[in-house]
């Protein structure tokens, strides 16, 4: 118990040092970039607004107030009497905010708040207000440390700047407003935050707990168990996997399935002979037998049973190098029509004994196709042998050469037993048997298909059952640039 506990514990810590936490933690690294970035866009144009919005307030009225001056009280102050001052402080006043009048060196000559500032104003706006425009300054205020916006503007008395008009006025109530607001942005944030935490969690769930199963599944499959199948409609992806892992599932289970049936048909056809050639031995190495033909007999079944099981070895044999493209192809310039005339005459012994009429016949312009004899011997004595031995007696069996600018097709129609559909698409796999108690290993259209790849050729089955069954072989030409055939290559040797 206190194993399982522990092999759940660590399942349960990898399970979030994985793909959740991965998901989770990048949807919420995702989401809190994106709102700080939004909260900051925020907070600078909110402090751009109100500071805007002040300043132009502060500006407007300095120059209403300017204007005012210019053309009502110029002239009046065209002495520069100090005595007037107080009287201009008290008409150009705004309020919350400081005014002070200074002259043209930036020293203060009288402010509305009541405090004589000792230390001349050498701020950007005072400089700016002598060049003769309406001057602005952000900063820090001497001596309280206080955030406040300046505006100063020129007073002019016969077109020369005599004093400066500078309004002050403190941030810190506007950056507490401003502060408030961001404040109640990151907390509107962190609600985000939070939702988004918990969609995350519940996304990566949806996704984790499918994978799990998948992998609880494949592990009981890699323990050999092949009847347990993943549960569950999944979509996208993760059903895709599933059926993958499914069908993978079931092709284990057939490919076993053919396996044994393989091992159970190769032992029956490897102890047959075996049978016979140990028995026939036994019995001559007795020295019983006086009659000549008996022990002729006897040595005719072993020499023939031993060649059966010398052809189980070779399609074996042939089947390993194929599968390892072992298999050198002597390519050369075949005649199609010769070679199966001599696989014919190969297997008419065959035929003849069930009275099996065998007939060719060629359509188009016969040329050549480059491939190696002998293989493709092979190829056509396999689906010949084939026909013969899955047509009824007394039928026929049709093979049809068919020649086209590119291509040469070789069919082979028989009228006998038939392969269901659902035969037809496995019967070239290997050790794939339609009856595996009718003999065989299994492999001899499998070696075919193989054979015919490699010629960089296509094989193509048609059956339907009771009715027969075609097979049919497409081949490339040979090309023009190709050596000539072999007679007139051998006749050109002769010449040389």
């Amino acid at each position: 118990m206190g194993i399982r506990l522990q092999v759940e514990r660590t399942r349960s810590e990898m399970i979030k040092k994985g793909i959740r936490r991965q998901i989770v933690l990048h949807y919420f690294i995702v989401v809190f970039l994106t709102l700080m970035i939004v909260e900051i866009v925020f907070l600078i144009a909110i402090q751009t607004y109100y500071y805007n919005s002040i300043r132009q307030y502060m500006m407007n009225h300095a120059a209403v107030t300017t204007s005012y001056y210019d053309k009502f009280y110029a002239n009046a102050f065209a002495e520069k009497d100090p005595s007037f001052l107080p009287s201009l402080l008290k008409m150009f006043s705004l309020d919350n905010t400081e005014l002070q009048i200074l002259n043209t060196k930036g020293e203060v000559l009288i402010s509305s708040s009541g405090f004589q500032v000792e230390k001349s104003v050498q701020t950007s706006d005072v400089s700016q207000a002598l060049n003769g425009s309406t001057g602005r300054w952000f900063g820090k205020q001497a001596g309280t440390n206080e955030s406040v916006m300046a505006i100063t503007a020129p007073l002019k008395i016969n077109g020369e700047t005599s004093y400066l008009l500078r309004y002050v006025t403190s941030l810190e109530a506007v950056n507490g407003k401003i502060m408030s607001i961001v404040l109640l942005a990151v907390a509107v944030g962190i609600v985000i935050l939070a939702l988004v935490l918990i969609i995350s969690i519940g996304l990566a769930n949806s996704i984790v707990k499918p994978l799990n199963n998948i992998t609880a599944v494949s592990a009981q499959m890699a323990r050999g168990r092949f009847d347990v199948r993943v549960e569950g409609n999944y979509r996208y992806e993760l059903g895709e996997l599933a059926s993958t892992l499914n069908y993978m599932a079931e092709e284990i289970v057939r490919s076993d399935k053919v396996k044994n049936d393989f091992i159970s048909s190769i032992s029956h056809e490897l102890r047959t002979p075996l049978t016979g050639i140990k028995g026939w031995s036994e019995t001559l190495e007795s020295g019983n037998f006086t009659d000549p033909e008996e022990t002729k007999l006897g040595m005719h079944i072993i020499s023939k049973e031993t060649e059966r099981l010398i052809g189980l070895v070779e399609e074996l044999l042939d089947f390993s190098r194929l599968q390892q493209k072992e298999v050198k192809l002597n390519m050369n310039y075949v005649e199609l029509e010769t070679l199966i005339s001599e696989t014919i005459l190969q297997v008419r012994s065959k035929a003849e004994q069930k009275q099996i009429q065998l007939t060719m016949n060629v359509s188009g312009v016969p040329s050549p196709v480059v491939g190696d004899q002998n293989r493709l011997k092979q190829v056509f004595l396999n689906l010949i042998d084939n026909a013969i031995k899955f047509s009824h007696p007394e039928s026929n069996i049709f093979i049809h050469i068919d020649h086209t600018d590119e291509t040469c097709t070789v069919s082979v129609r028989d009228t006998g037993i038939g392969i269901s559909e659902e035969h037809v698409k496995k019967v070239t796999e290997k050790f794939y048997q339609v009856n595996p108690l009718g003999g065989g290993t299994g492999l001899g259209l499998a070696i075919t298909n193989e054979l015919v790849e490699q010629h960089h050729g296509h094989l193509e089955i048609e059956s339907q059952p009771g009715l027969g069954t075609t097979v049919s072989v497409m081949l490339p030409k040979a090309p023009r640039t190709e050596p000539q055939p072999e007679n007139e290559t051998q006749k050109q040797q002769q010449e040389v």
